[in-house]
């Protein structure tokens, strides 16, 4: 089976990162890997709404060689919670600084910017998609984000943005269809 899905060939290009592959992805959490909405129950906890299209991208993109990075301004139970159970080793919670986690976690990884891809949706996010060497917004990010980005998604945050992402990534990176036959077979190990 030939992958249905198609980005234009010069989009594809870009996402290759500069002819090295992409390496790893940074992931902001709220507007990104969810719609940017915080619940606040009335004993102060905190509740996220996850796509499991988002999740499912990130584990794949694991399982296509493409390490995704977790660093995000805001920490709670739920969302540790949800890289938990997505099996993600690397993330990073209530960080003021991103820029200068990222550049810490990278050079334990030792990764250089022009392998990583970035996606994030405001202003504590552009640090990051200034030096990556594929950035990307959701549709619902801040207009800043958007014009520092290689690609805006058609999808929002929290509702397939990310899921976008990463397809597109795998996509570029000569990943996607092997991962697809191989999800056509079986599920095990998925």
């Amino acid at each position: 089976m030939e992958p249905a899905l198609r980005f234009d060939p010069e989009l594809l290009l870009r996402a290759q990162g500069a002819g090295l592959g992409m390496k790893a992805a940074i992931f902001d959490v709220d507007g990104v890997l969810t719609d940017g909405r915080i619940y606040i129950g009335e004993h102060g906890e905190t509740v996220k709404a996850f796509s499991t299209l988002d999740g499912q991208g990130l584990k794949l993109l694991r399982q296509g060689g493409i390490e995704p990075l977790v660093i995000t301004g805001r920490d709670s139970p739920a969302v540790r919670r949800r890289v938990a159970d997505l099996g993600l080793p690397h993330a990073a919670y209530g960080v003021h600084d991103k820029l200068a986690v990222a550049e810490a976690l990278l050079a334990q990884l030792g990764l250089a910017w022009p392998e990583v891809a970035a996606m994030g949706d405001d202003w504590p996010d552009l640090p990051l998609l200034a030096r990556a060497g594929f950035a990307c917004a959701p549709a619902n990010a801040h207009v800043e984000a958007q014009a520092l980005a290689d690609h805006v998604t058609a999808k929002a945050g929290g509702h397939g943005a990310a899921r976008e992402f990463c397809d597109l990534l795998l996509v570029a990176n000569g990943r996607y269809a092997s991962l697809l036959r191989g999800h056509l077979q079986t599920l095990d190990g998925a």
